[in-house]
């Protein structure tokens, strides 16, 4: 490897002083000094060895891969390639083959869809999806279903916001049941599935399950080989990586059964006027030119990662959740949604919805961002679970490595002040 290209294994990449010290690692808060950032289930900031690990291989090895006879080709191949083995192991997958690169997971979720769906769904089938699922879970499936003469049924959720695992249990008996698509964490509510219960009883009733990962990748560690899903789908950009970049890890033998969802260069085994034929795992799924230089950049966002430790970081966001919602369940005309969470029954991410009595929850995050306090306000991309919750939006702050309890007090402050505001003039 030339001394130019950082090594993925680079101390840089070990963080400052652990997770108590890795606020210092991102310069969006030397730049903005006071920001509360409260909006990483959206997308997360960058620490500096992320972007300067980025910015080196453009400066210093910058080459298209896989198709090069040259040096600065063939090292560039092998760093791209690294980092395939490196998601390997850290998310202790099947295999390396087992892992594509897509544009992020909502990509991933489409690839399965056409690829896997159009083959194998007929009409009167049915794909079993929940109404908490992001619409990246949901769309792709109404798309492909649609075409297929197939439909879409939904697992309930409870009252408290956890999926209705009676009603799943009953769902799984459907008649022409193919496949089950669930998320793993709600990004509206945090609710953290029973996702290694929820694989093996689809697998009893011998149906194929896809995972919506984009939540839990980040914030807790995973052992894909244990939990035996046939598709896991996450997104770089979430997990401190560029965005551009996500991952579908599946079983080897469902992606050497399904035919490729995107067609040209670098899929192609031979090429004729009238035909083709494909290359083999995992390159028949990756067409064109990736995200060469954003690939790398999340092969350092997961040895940064690697260096805190996912332990480390999901002991960190359960206590920094279990102290917000405390705070705000202090204050009068908050009112918050999703399971009750303590330190004896965790069930939570680090992702807080909540609502100010007599307020819009987009005038609410406005209000907050006059106080430098960025949190999310909308239908979080689940609008069935809105309908749900019988309510049309909600605010969302959800926690990453660099929050801290202050800016939880930050939060509560600021919402007591909105609170008595509002309330007065309901």
């Amino acid at each position: 490897m030339s001394q130019n290209l950082i090594s993925l294994s680079s101390p840089l990449l070990a963080g400052a002083a652990g997770l108590a010290g890795c606020r210092a690692d991102f310069p969006v808060f030397r730049h903005h000094p006071g920001l509360v950032f409260l909006d990483s289930a959206a997308s997360t900031q960058k620490p500096q060895q992320i972007i300067d690990a980025i910015a080196e291989f453009y400066a210093g090895g910058y080459a298209n891969i896989h198709r090069g006879a040259y040096r600065l080709s063939a090292q560039a191949t092998d760093q791209f390639e690294a980092v395939r083995e490196r998601a390997a192991q850290f998310f202790k997958a099947p295999a390396a083959e087992s892992i594509i690169f897509t544009r992020n997971a909502t990509e991933a979720v489409n690839l399965v869809a056409y690829s896997w769906g159009l083959r194998n769904l007929n009409a009167g089938d049915v794909v079993l999806v929940s109404e908490m699922e992001h619409h990246a879970n949901l769309v792709p499936w109404h798309l492909v279903t649609g075409l297929r003469g197939a439909r879409v049924e939904a697992v309930r959720m409870t009252p408290e916001g956890r999926l209705d695992l009676e009603d799943y249990a009953q769902k799984l008996q459907l008649p022409n049941l193919k496949l089950v698509a669930l998320q793993h964490i709600s990004n509206a509510l945090g609710t953290i599935h029973p996702a290694k219960q929820l694989v093996d009883m689809a697998h009893r009733h011998g149906k194929p399950i896809l995972l919506d990962g984009a939540q839990a990748a980040p914030h807790m560690p995973l052992n894909l080989s244990e939990l035996g899903a046939d598709f896991y789908v996450l997104s770089a950009h979430k997990m401190l990586g560029p965005s551009g970049v996500g991952l579908l890890i599946a079983q080897p033998q469902h992606l050497r059964d399904m035919p490729p969802f995107l067609g040209g260069g670098d899929m192609i085994r031979e090429v004729y006027t009238d035909r083709s034929t494909y290359a083999d795992l995992p390159n028949r799924f990756e067409a064109g030119t990736p995200a060469i230089a954003e690939v790398v950049g999340f092969g350092a966002a997961l040895a940064y990662l690697e260096a805190l430790g996912m332990e480390n970081i999901h002991a960190h966001e359960s206590e920094l959740f279990q102290y917000a919602q405390g705070q705000l369940n202090l204050i009068e005309g908050v009112d918050l949604y999703g399971p009750e969470s303590s330190s004896e029954h965790s069930e939570r991410a680090g992702v807080l919805s909540f609502n100010v009595r007599g307020a819009h929850a987009h005038d609410v995050a406005g209000f907050l961002d006059e106080a430098n306090i960025c949190v999310r306000a909308g239908h979080h991309c689940a609008q069935p679970l809105m309908r749900a919750l019988d309510v049309v939006s909600t605010a969302r702050a959800s926690f990453y490595v660099y929050n801290t309890r202050e800016d939880v007090d930050a939060l509560a402050r600021e919402l007591r002040d909105i609170a008595t505001f509002f309330g007065e003039n309901l």
